[in-house]
């Protein structure tokens, strides 16, 4: 009792000092013998757990996943991304997310993270095919292998070197991770691949800048034009000399071209030539090789290559987009300053400056900037 009289003489003590009624303080505890215990409310129990499997497709804010001999699809839109190698097919992945799956049905989970799987049976491995190419664009290369298969790869900021020069018919080695799906005997999906390197020779080394054999005693004095890529068809880059708006056509065809982080918009390419530039054309000039600027010894703050397209999905910490010449880009923008009105809602039509030497292993790429295209 004494014990209890005490209880009694602290309570009124506490009760004017918080302010509170006896009531709403004996709703929050009761009396257990000599003890005074705090009651939780009961919550219901989150479940979490992760599935393991192998990527087959994402579109953007949707994976799917082959686990054994089932296929799961979950929507990711409020999910992070955090794979080492991007989203690339044939990769093993784990789902972690809230909820209880229902055999293969996944509308009742939210998926948190997708990330590496932690036990890999198997590594992704580097693959090459060597093929004719049959067309070129800013972002994809479409090539004919020699099984006869048609391919179309993604090649945003692949490093690319073609010592006889880019054109129809060439003769290359592509290097890519992934799983190559086979739609058809003769087509093949290589959407969701991560290229490496592109090159005309195997493997891919640039000569040194020092001619071999030595120089004549009077060579014919060689001339660079520093330009701003506009756009590629087929051999042909459209690019302008900085400063200027008129667009030079550089025939691809028959000079040596080194790209180290891909061709893109806005990024800078440097024109060794011979003659005399007057200013607007080609007109007596001899191009002697076409090099584009190096992402990898540039700050992000220098950096100008860029892609646009049309937003398709997003995640907690990416969005994807479709080009024009049909690429489906991914881009990590967490750390991305982002300028655009539009909400990154499907739809909108953006511009993303990127590092493509932040992404030499990952198909999906460092957004720097977002902004209305």
């Amino acid at each position: 009792m004494k014990k209890f009289f005490i209880i009694c003489i602290c309570l009124c003590f506490t009760l004017s000092m918080a302010g509170c009624s006896l009531g709403e303080l004996l709703e929050r505890f009761v009396s257990s013998g000599d003890t005074i215990q705090e009651t939780v409310p009961d919550k219901p129990r989150v479940y979490m757990d992760e599935l393991r499997g192998t990527l087959t497709d994402f579109n953007g804010s949707q994976v799917t996943v082959q686990a054994e001999d089932q296929q799961y699809v979950f929507d990711v839109s409020k999910a992070a991304l955090e794979c080492a190698e991007g989203m690339i097919a044939g990769d093993e992945i784990s789902i972690i997310y809230e909820g209880q799956l229902n055999d293969t049905d996944t509308s009742a989970v939210k998926a948190l993270k997708v990330v590496d799987e932690y036990h890999k049976k198997t590594t992704l491995k580097d693959h090459t095919v060597q093929g004719t190419i049959l067309d070129f664009t800013l972002n994809t290369i479409t090539i004919k292998s020699k099984k006869g298969r048609t391919i179309t790869f993604p090649i945003t900021g692949t490093e690319q070197y073609y010592q006889s020069g880019l054109k129809k018919g060439a003769q290359i080695y592509l290097h890519y991770k992934g799983k190559l799906a086979a739609d058809s005997p003769e087509e093949s999906d290589a959407l969701h691949l991560k290229v490496l390197s592109i090159s005309d020779i195997e493997p891919l080394k640039v000569p040194e800048p020092t001619p071999t054999p030595p120089p004549e005693e009077n060579p014919v004095p060689e001339n660079k034009l520093f330009c701003v890529v506009n756009g590629v068809s087929q051999n042909i880059l459209q690019a302008s000399v900085e400063g200027s708006s008129t667009p030079l056509p550089l025939d691809l065809a028959s000079v040596p071209c080194y790209f180290p982080g891909g061709i893109a918009e806005s990024s800078h390419v440097t024109i060794t030539y011979t003659g005399e530039f007057n200013g607007t054309t080609l007109e007596g000039v001899t191009i002697l090789g076409i090099t584009g600027e190096n992402p990898a010894s540039q700050r992000d703050s220098h950096i100008s290559f860029q892609v646009a397209g049309t937003v398709i999905g997003q995640t907690a910490n990416t969005v994807t987009l479709r080009t024009d010449d049909q690429a489906v880009l991914t881009f990590d923008t967490s750390k991305a300053r982002n300028s655009s009105a539009g909400g990154l809602e499907d739809g909108c039509w953006i511009r993303i400056t990127f590092n493509p030497a932040a992404s030499r292993k990952s198909n999906i790429y460092s957004c720097l900037k977002i902004e209305d295209a």
